[in-house]
């Protein structure tokens, strides 16, 4: 994608604003941690490891703010700020992984002076964000491996470079079989109620030159019975250890129908998105958000006043309908407690 989702200069953390996507390309400017939690809450930025990296450089940004203060205090106004970013999303794993790295950092180098402690945790939040990049890319060229000339792919959300530092992870795979001329051809589905689909995959796709063509989420089922789909590659928020997945509500939908018509269901996610200290998804917190995104679009009322609304912003894929997990360290197929272990042997 020719814009950046994030970057940080002269202490100030600069996101691309996605609810003004794609009609606008605007920058939201993060001031202090403040300004961070309301960006991931507010879905400013959005994507497990974008916000994991968001909240990393918030965190410096409360370290920037407080850094002047006694130890205990300043202990104390780290573990909030800490709380508070990692609560503004509560199922993505990336966000409590990349906040709680820093909080040990900080709380490790108390007895600092400020200008090391803060050069220390500035250190950490690019090494996160550097390290996606990377990552990102490894894991796309591990999961072109699995796709076939001139085939075709669904994919649900948004898992590109606007869900990450860059590159993406499901689109990451697309991208590489894409610049690998593949000749593939993507239908990306519209993904209400926030039309991550249809305003940013779509938008990312058409950037990049990638034959795309948006559908209503309804369609899918079709397409796949019809065998027009190879393949459905969507990202992930929050793996258990037993591969167990949440992603964007309505991808269990797909899993369910790829299962049934013998469609190969991958996962793209980096090994920061794996929580091993959950052994299912039922264990899983589900983020359920405002009626707002499902009785209006744009500020318009689409649905009657006070009409009783359940707004999940996702659900859990059993391991059992996945066909492959991609990884930076690999591809894990048929995922189950055993695989998914020895990707974190070294």
């Amino acid at each position: 994608m020719k814009n950046e989702t994030m970057y940080f200069e002269n202490n100030k953390l600069k996101l691309i604003d996605q609810r003004k996507l794609p009609l606008q390309i605007e920058y939201f400017s993060c001031k202090n941690y403040h300004d961070a939690e309301f960006a991931i809450s507010e879905m400013v930025v959005r994507g497990a490891p974008a916000i994991g990296a968001a909240a990393a450089y918030g965190f410096y940004l409360a370290a920037l703010e407080f850094a002047g203060l006694p130890e205990e205090e300043l202990e104390k106004e780290l573990k909030k700020a800490a709380d508070k970013l990692i609560a503004a999303r509560p199922t993505a794993v990336n966000l409590s992984w990349a906040v709680e790295q820093l909080l040990d950092l900080a709380l490790a180098n108390l007895n600092k002076s400020e200008e090391e402690l803060l050069a220390i945790l500035k250190d950490k939040a690019d090494q996160i964000a550097d390290s996606d990049r990377k990552i990102n890319k490894k894991m796309a060229e591990n999961g072109n491996k699995l796709i076939k000339e001139n085939a075709v792919i669904l994919t649900h959300c948004n898992a590109g470079s606007l869900a990450t530092v860059d590159y993406g992870t499901a689109l990451g795979v697309i991208r590489e079989a894409h610049f690998t001329k593949k000749n593939i051809k993507v239908f990306a589905d519209e993904t209400r109620p926030r039309l991550q689909g249809a305003r940013l995959t779509a938008f990312e796709l058409m950037e990049e030159g990638i034959d795309v063509t948006l559908i209503a989420d309804s369609t899918a089922a079709t397409l796949i019975r019809d065998g027009k789909i190879d393949y459905i590659i969507t990202g992930a928020d929050r793996i258990a250890a037993n591969g167990d997945t949440a992603n964007k509500i309505g991808t269990f939908m797909l899993s369910e129908l790829a299962k049934n018509f013998a469609v190969p269901f991958y996962v793209a996610a980096p090994l920061s998105t794996i929580d091993r200290k959950l052994a299912s998804g039922s264990l899983i917190e589900i983020e359920e958000r405002d009626s707002e995104e499902i009785t209006q679009i744009e500020g318009v009322q689409i649905a009657p006043e006070n009409v009783k609304v359940y707004n999940p912003a996702f659900d859990i894929t059993p391991a059992e309908n996945i066909d492959a997990i991609i990884t930076e360290k690999g591809i894990v197929k048929n995922p189950d407690k055993k695989s998914i272990a020895e990707l974190f042997q070294v």
